[in-house]
């Protein structure tokens, strides 16, 4: 029998297009039906994923605050592009201001 895998597709991690921080944050989070706070495993200026025992359905668009230095915060909307349920989901920030993703890089290049 012969293993036809294809060696030039991409892997999961390869899908993104921008490189990702250990950034640990908490982060608040209002959607339609889950308030709270979740802490993040990883950050880009594309977007994060956040430890959350909350049912965020795939599609789900949340309202976040990411805290950053100096008191301010990022204050951005964004969709769950992937659920692990009980664990987490994974978010691509939608309609990133100029503003917040200069505050977002400054704080990725502090780590």
């Amino acid at each position: 029998m012969v293993n036809d895998v294809d060696e030039s597709a991409p892997v999961p991690d390869d899908r993104r297009q921008h490189d990702r921080s250990r950034l640990i944050v908490d982060v608040y989070y209002d959607g339609q039906d889950a308030t709270g706070v979740a802490s993040t495993h990883d950050i880009s200026v594309g977007g994060l994923y956040m430890n959350t025992q909350a049912n965020l359905p795939e599609g789900s668009v949340l309202l976040l605050r990411i805290p950053v230095a100096d008191g301010k915060q990022v204050v951005v909307n964004a969709e769950v592009v992937y659920s692990n349920p009980g664990s987490g989901v994974g978010v691509s920030f939608q309609g990133l201001s100029a503003e917040d993703r200069v505050l977002l890089e400054v704080e990725l290049g502090r780590n």
